[in-house]
Formats: C-alpha cells, structure tokens, sequence
C-alpha cells in the first residue's frame, strides 16, 4: 500500500514536524491567496475556479505524490496554455459558461493522459531533463517570477501577458507613475524578510512576519497619509461544488491534441520543480508516481469545479523555504484557504499586493542556484550551452519551447558524446598488465596483433567513428590480427551488430582476424538473437585476454616471432 498511497510514508514523520509544516502551511496560504486569482484571470476563468482549484489540488497530489515539498495548484504556464487552447474556440468574452465548461473538460482529459503516462511507467522520460536544463529552467523562472513582481512593487500597470523584455520597458517607460508608497511597503518588506534570515531561531518564520509587517505598514501609510496601496480585494466565500464535466464528444475530440500539451507541459514542469528542490534536499523521488499523483489530482479535481493544475514553482519554492518537512504543509495550506474563504475573507481581502510582490522577488532570488551555476561554468562547455539556452529561452520564449529546447541540446551532445566512443589502443608493460600505450611509454606491442579497447556504446550513432578506425587499419595493412577488448562496450544494438559481424567476415577473409574478449552479457543479446555469432564463429569469442593470446598466439606467423625481440606475451618467450 505504501508503493501506492505515499501518505503512509511520510503522515508518521507528519507528527514529529507539526511545527515546520505548520508554519509552511500558513505561508503557502497567505501566498496562494493573491495568486489563485491572478493564475484564474490569466486562464480566463472567474477568480472562484482558481481557489477551487487552489484548495483541492494540493491535497490529492499531497496524498499520491512522493516529492515531500512539491504543492500542487493553479500555475502560470498552465494557466496560459489552457488559454490558448480554448481561446481558439470560444473566449470568454463571447460566452464565459462554454468556455469554464470547455476548461474543466481539458482539465479531466489532461488528467486521464497524465495518470496514463503515471500507469504505463513513462517517469523515465524525464531522465532526459539534464540537471543544466533543470537549472537553467529554475534561474529563469526566478528571474521570470521576480520580474512579474515588479508591477506590484512599483504599482504600475502592466499589460497582461507581458513577455520579460516588455515588462522591463513597461517599467522604465512608466517610472515616473510609480506609487512611492506601494514601493514602500514591499521595499520594507523586503528588507524585513532578509533580516529576519540572519536569526536562526526565527528564521522560517520570515515570509510570514515579512508579510504581518507588510501588511501593519500598508494599513497605516493608508489611514495616516491617505496613500493607495493595492490589496487583493473582495473574496468569495464558496468552496468547490460536485460537478460533473460535460463530456461530449465532439468536443473531447476537438481538444484532444490540447490536452496532450497541457499534460505533457505539465509533466515535465512538475518533475523539474521536484528535481530542483531535490538538489537540496537530496530526496529520492518516483517520478512515475509524480506523474500519477498530477493525473489523479487533476482527473478528480474536474469534478469539483477545479480547472488544470500542475506543481507551481512559487509555492513549490516557498513551502521548501518555509521549513517544510513532509507534504502536510501542503494539506495545512489548502485547509487554511478553505477557512480564510469561509471565515476570513473580508481580513485577507485586505492584504497589500506590494508585500506579497516583495517575499515573491526574495523566492524567484532563491531559485536562482548560484553554485551550480558556477560549477556548470568551470565543468563544462557543452553543460553551460544547455544551461545559457534553458536560461534564455525561460526568459525570452515560452516556457515549454525552453524546456524542449534544454532537452533537445541535452539530448544532441549525449548524442555527440557518445557518437565519438574512446578506442585506446593497449600494450603490456614488465608486469604483463594490459595499459593504454598514451599514458604508458614503457608498454610494448606485438607487431602481428594489435589490442584494442572501446569504451562506449557500439550503436547505430557511433557506427561511423568505429567503422572509420577499422577501415584505417585494414587500409594501411600493417597487421593482421585484431583483438577486441570488449568489456567497456555497455551495448550493442542491431546496426552495430550487422557493422561488427561484416567487419569480422571482411578480416577473416582478406586478413588473419578480429577476435573478441571480454564481452558483457547484455552486449552479445543482439548478437545471439539475432544469429550474428553464428554467422562470426563462436571460436572469436574468448572469456578474458589470457585465453584469448594464447589461442591467437597459435594463428600468428612465427617466422616473424623467431626475429621479433619485443617478446610481449608469455608464450613469445
């Protein structure tokens, strides 16, 4: 039952660190407060749906997701997607119930495709995320996510859906409007969260006395000075109501490459949050259960009203902030805006945006992983590629091209990598130990069979660069026998195993051989199943080195072993 409900892994240690996810959780919701109806204009959904969907959400991925900092919720990437998906059919404008009735039916549609992925154990794709790309994508998000603060912090009005360059030139074409006293307030705020940072004692405690203080500030510089300082205003009082989604048909079909989208998106942004704050916490995470935490979570959730969802970065990075210990800060945080909606919403309605824009940029700075960043520089050249183009194109282009696009680099310089495998060529030294000739000049080589070692896969991409240095010594004749040393091939697939056995045909026919030692299990499938060494001859294949010499020693030239004076092998002698 663990395997698949999560929550009895971690609900015991829940008891030991009441007072961090305490504290977490009513951070996380004094924070989701402003954002579920930000997150719920940009979708194009009345504010209500974003704090169904920011109550109920949380906890069902809470329950079945194994990231122990991971909150669930309504987020900015999904939010616009799901936009731009419906927007193409109808928009709100024109007809506001068709278009709420077509959101909660993609949201169960992404829902259904992202447990499908969750059950069919496809959580490996995400192994293709490199850590550069993970990196890269959470500076830019930090960057992306401070940067969106600062309509807040300056209270100027910025066009929505602005893109990073256009809030820059948004703002400083507009600082003469600034609101000297909303900067104020998330100025001071800021400064307070830093502080509080310093105290160990009351340090996780920062974002929430930052905001209390924020928020006494903002209250007084209004009924004092008479300043206008933004808040988030009037708040429903409703929590998620049963509701079916309207399954049609024609409409399913209409969304459905939509939905594969918004699940894809959703996937991968959820298991690079998870992956980012795992950097830190070192967490062993199931990504196949995170993605069948994500599809029950949003499968569910349609039928109470809730549009899509995905892990959220802000929340995300502020729960782990915060001091979270186990996913019950997420379950404390969904229950506390159920209780401010019930009970509280005409105090909350009054918490000032500039405060929340102040602990906001502090959360996108610490997204921002310095050290990595520095290793990544030193380290590698194609590694700070992926990161510069992750970065970049979070910042300048949509955040799922970023992703593809750090992926896809990734995934080409894997490719270049492992395209090139090393071939060291091996001599034997006084102790008759096999060594590299590069890094050993005292090693020496049989003139009559050269040695040689692959480190690296034997596959349809690395074919040319194996089959160049093969043709390069059958061309220069300089030797008649080759010897394989195959340990360091990881595998061989079909194409590999067609070049190898014609290779082999081709030296045994024309030359005196190619003979292979050493060779993994998992390497001779292909070979075995597919006839290859049957076709080679199972006398090639030698178990390790020793056998092999002295076998091939048999099948050498010995007129030119009476004159040679190298004397390499044991037998020579």
């Amino acid at each position: 039952m663990n395997k698949y409900l999560p929550i009895l892994d971690w609900l015991p240690l829940a008891k030991q660190y009441w007072k961090e996810d305490l504290i977490a959780g009513i951070t996380g919701t004094i924070i989701v407060i402003p954002q579920a109806v930000a997150f719920a204009m940009i979708a194009g959904m009345p504010p209500i749906y974003g704090f169904y969907t920011a109550m109920l959400t949380p906890v069902i991925a809470a329950i079945f997701g194994s990231s122990y900092h991971l909150v669930s919720g309504p987020t900015t990437t999904s939010s616009i997607v799901l936009y731009g998906i419906i927007s193409k059919f109808v928009t709100p404008d024109n007809d506001i119930e068709a278009f709420v009735s077509l959101a909660i039916l993609l949201s169960f549609m992404a829902g259904v495709i992202k447990l499908f992925m969750g059950l069919a154990r496809m959580g490996k794709l995400v192994n293709f995320v490199s850590n550069s790309v993970i990196i890269g994508f959470s500076a830019g998000a930090g960057v992306l996510i401070a940067f969106k603060q600062l309509k807040h912090i300056f209270a100027i009005k910025v066009p929505q859906g602005s893109s990073f360059y256009n809030i820059i030139h948004h703002i400083i074409t507009h600082i003469s409007e600034t609101n000297w006293f909303a900067f104020t307030v998330a100025v001071s705020t800021l400064f307070v969260a830093l502080g509080i940072k310093k105290f160990k004692k009351i340090s996780r405690l920062y974002m929430l006395i930052a905001m209390l203080f924020g928020s006494f500030l903002a209250f007084w510089l209004t009924n004092y000075y008479g300043a206008t300082v933004e808040t988030v205003g009037a708040i429903p009082s409703n929590l998620p109501p049963f509701n079916i989604p309207a399954f049609d048909w024609k409409n399913m079909k209409m969304l459905t490459s939509g939905a594969i989208i918004l699940a894809t998106l959703g996937l991968v942004e959820a298991a690079a949050i998870s992956r980012s704050i795992a950097l830190h916490t070192h967490q062993k995470l199931n990504t196949n259960q995170e993605f069948i935490s994500q599809g029950i979570s949003n499968t569910v959730s349609s039928f109470f009203s809730c549009y899509t969802s995905s892990a959220s970065f802000t929340r995300s990075s502020i729960n782990f902030q915060s001091g979270a210990k186990t996913p019950m800060s997420a379950l404390i945080s969904a229950a506390g805006l159920m209780l401010v909606v019930l009970l509280f919403a005409n105090y909350a309605a009054y918490l000032p945006k500039p405060a929340m824009g102040g602990i906001i940029l502090l959360v996108g700075y610490n997204l921002i992983d310095f050290e990595h960043i520095k290793q990544i520089i030193k380290s590698s050249r194609r590694e700070l590629i992926v990161f510069l183009a992750t970065f970049l194109g979070t910042l300048f282009l949509d955040l799922q091209v970023a992703l593809v696009l750090g992926v896809f680099l990734s995934l080409f310089f894997y490719l270049e990598r492992t395209s090139k495998p090393n071939i060291a060529e091996l001599g034997i030294d006084d102790s008759k130990r096999f060594l590299n000739i590069l890094r050993d000049n005292n090693a020496v080589t049989c003139p009559q069979l050269k040695i040689i070692r692959i480190d690296g896969s034997v596959y349809f991409g690395a074919i040319e660069a194996v089959s160049n240095y093969f043709s390069d010594l059958y061309e220069a004749n300089e030797v008649q026998n080759i010897l394989i040393v195959a340990d360091g091939i990881n595998f061989i697939d079909l194409a590999g195993a067609e070049w190898l056995s014609h290779e082999v045909l081709k030296w045994q026919e024309n030359r005196g051989g190619i003979y292979i030692t050493g060779m993994k299990i998992v390497s001779q499938d292909v070979l075995k199943k597919g006839g290859f060494i049957k076709k080679m001859g199972h006398q090639i294949f030698f178990k390790d080195k020793t056998q092999a010499i002295a076998t091939i020693y048999k099948k050498l030239d010995h007129h030119i072993c009476e004159t040679c004076t190298i004397k390499a092998f044991d037998e020579c002698q």
